[in-house]
């Protein structure tokens, strides 16, 4: 049997000539189906024909026959961004809302193996989901790479390939740091939310960069560390970078942002006074922050809506063009930057550190 184009999603007609069976009995071996007898011969051998041609089953076309509940997948690279990350709530409350108004049911997973690049595609089958929506994948992640060349439908969320769901990091990043620049700092650090392999990371690093260029500021590699979503590992990043004295730092998020600021609290040094903060999120407890944090606004509710009706879209096959999402996300400012006791007179930074 000739295989099917690699950029083709597979058929259980495919698997069953190549396994030399039924249609109903790849059904009834891939469904795992109760009660019914098959050998284990035939068995091994639909198994294999199905992972040879990498066949995804189609809830969408099992459930017009069984009657079942249509699926989303949603998919977080990471058990632990669950427990630390405090954007992902609000965006995991967005999508579960907008996928039910669809009709769409939403699983979550996790997974931290990334050593097999075929683990998205063995998840899918065994959980049987029409489409996916990935939060937070990094740059090298090949299991992505797998299913985005099979046209599998997928979005990605947190991150910057083409065609997909989320906001423009670079512009946000660099108006957040350029906020910072204006108000006299010239040595301004930036403490990453996730390692440098994220995509995200990358773009928010990259928006860093640019207002450095603009401002003719050189970019200094010492005033760069990398956290891994949690306030933790915020605290944990910022107390080497306390010794390069800083006078302004730019947060990749606003998680970690507390705990920078919790790190700079415990040198006995003042916010905004010794070290202006400028998170990235707006997170519903970032107004709360001591003292309240001046931060990008995202809107993951809008953007979980976004990537449903993306992702719908693809799973019926319709036209999936990328949503527009507003490329100048607005800096809400607070007291932590110290641009409110500027305009009130107070001295400007030494530009020295």
């Amino acid at each position: 049997m000739k295989r099917p184009h690699p950029r083709r999603r597979a058929t259980s007609s495919e698997v069953a000539r190549l396994a030399g069976v039924s249609r109903s009995t790849v059904s009834f071996v891939l469904n795992q189906t109760p009660g019914i007898a098959i050998g284990q011969e035939t068995r091994e051998r639909v198994l294999a024909a199905a992972a040879e041609l990498e066949y995804v089953p189609n809830a969408l076309a099992r459930g017009l026959v069984s009657g079942e509940a249509k699926t989303i997948g949603l998919l977080v690279s990471r058990a632990a961004h669950l427990r630390v990350d405090a954007f992902i709530p609000q965006m995991l409350y967005s999508l579960a809302k907008y996928s039910h108004a669809y009709g769409y049911r939403v699983l979550l997973e996790t997974t931290d193996d990334a050593s097999q690049p075929e683990a998205y595609l063995k998840l899918i089958r065994s959980r049987q989901i029409d489409g996916l929506i990935a939060l937070n994948m990094r740059s090298d992640d090949r299991r992505v790479l797998s299913l985005l060349e099979r046209s599998f439908p997928l979005v990605l969320l947190g991150s910057t390939p083409k065609g997909q769901a989320e906001v423009d990091g670079v512009v946000s990043a660099r108006k957040a740091t350029r906020h910072l620049l204006q108000l006299g700092h010239r040595r301004v650090a930036h403490v990453a939310f996730a390692p440098e392999a994220y995509l995200a990371t990358q773009d928010r690093l990259r928006g860093y960069r640019l207002a450095l260029e603009e401002a003719g500021v050189p970019y200094d590699q010492a005033l760069v560390r990398y956290a891994d979503f949690s306030a933790e590992s915020g605290y944990l990043a910022m107390q080497p970078l306390i010794a390069e004295r800083p006078t302004a730092l730019f947060a990749g998020n606003d998680t970690v942002a507390l705990g920078a600021m919790a790190a700079i609290l415990e040198r006995g040094l003042r916010i905004p006074d010794d070290i202006a903060v400028v998170g990235y999120d707006d997170i519903p407890t970032a107004a709360y922050f001591a003292p309240p944090l001046t931060t990008i606004r995202t809107d993951p509710v809008e953007q979980a809506k976004l990537a449903v009706e993306l992702l719908i879209r693809r799973i019926q096959g319709a036209p999936s063009d990328p949503p527009e999402l507003p490329a100048d996300l607005p800096l809400i400012v607070r007291d932590s930057c110290g641009a409110k006791a500027r305009k009130a007179g107070a001295p400007r930074p030494d530009p020295s550190g």
